[in-house]
């Protein structure tokens, strides 16, 4: 085997790991495919592999590096992203839903499938974490001879592939629990219970240090 396709088994190996260790966005998207439809968690789980990409973007051109470099850059962004998050769990305890939406209009689903998709990607592009992530763990498995650039970005196309595949998977089987949620009491449960997860990470960003 090539060392370009032993990386690329490799990284694989290790994508498919990452992606079904259960995290943020795991939370959000069990919680919006739950809660919401199939329709809000696919584009949520859209969103978060946009996010993906787009910090291998930014790690294939450098900014990354910086981000990794630069304290301040580094404090702003983790900031920004923990109050993001804080803000997002706040609203979910303090004002849970009683009643699934039964009927939208297509303009109505429109709008909240953007909604979904825009919360899925910032909360991967405000969380400085991942972008630090991609620029100390992708290096790793870039052969010596290949061009960084464009093989971190296919790097970052396979990862935001494996895991929106898992995401998309884990819409499809909470979906079929929208019938539980219909007892009285369940859904405002769920979205505080989320709102408790989204608190804590936002917690979690805010206190951690850099390593």
């Amino acid at each position: 085997m090539s060392p370009t396709l032993a990386a690329l088994a490799a990284f694989t190996a290790a994508a498919v790991l990452l992606s079904i260790t259960p995290g943020l966005d795991t939370a959000l998207v069990v919680r919006t495919s739950a809660s919401e439809g199939r329709r809000a968690g696919l584009a949520a789980t859209l969103g978060i592999a946009l996010g993906c990409l787009g910090w291998a973007s930014l790690t294939a051109l450098g900014l990354g590096a910086l981000l990794a470099a630069s304290k301040l850059a580094y404090e702003i962004l983790k900031w920004i992203g923990a109050a993001y998050l804080v803000w997002m769990g706040i609203r979910l305890i303090v004002n849970p839903r009683t009643v699934l939406a039964e009927t939208m209009t297509a303009s109505e689903q429109r709008r909240g499938a953007l909604g979904w998709f825009a919360k899925g990607f910032l909360t991967n592009m405000l969380n400085p974490k991942v972008g630090v992530f991609y620029v100390s763990f992708l290096p790793q498995f870039i052969p010596h001879d290949a061009p960084v650039g464009p093989f971190v970005l296919l790097l970052g196309v396979i990862h935001a592939l494996i895991g929106a595949a898992w995401l998309a998977f884990l819409t499809g089987a909470t979906h079929k629990i929208t019938v539980a949620l219909k007892r009285p009491g369940m859904l405002k449960l769920l979205d505080r219970v989320t709102g408790v997860v989204f608190l804590a990470f936002g917690a979690r960003l805010a206190l951690e240090s850099r390593r």
